[in-house]
């Protein structure tokens, strides 16, 4: 289970069971998932995760939108 996970964050992995989630095994597809689709409160959860130097180092290889892409880009630069 993921700590202090926002509950709100809860809905973008509706398909998931929160119980087998854990950030040390799935941390990449949890940030995708939040890069791409999240509000504010869960993007602050992942940045308590995560410095922007490492989302930004891994942006390459996970599998956003071009568009998702190019903002997280210019926004951890």
């Amino acid at each position: 289970m993921l700590e202090d996970f926002p509950i709100q964050a809860e809905k973008y992995f509706w398909g998931d069971d929160l119980n087998q989630l854990n950030w040390q095994d799935h941390h990449r597809y949890i940030t995708q998932t939040l890069l791409e689709k999240a509000d504010t409160e869960a993007i602050a959860w992942l940045f308590k995760q995560s410095s922007k130097d490492q989302l930004l180092n891994e942006l390459e290889i996970l599998k956003l939108s071009p568009k998702s892409r190019n903002f997280w880009q210019i926004y951890l630069s």
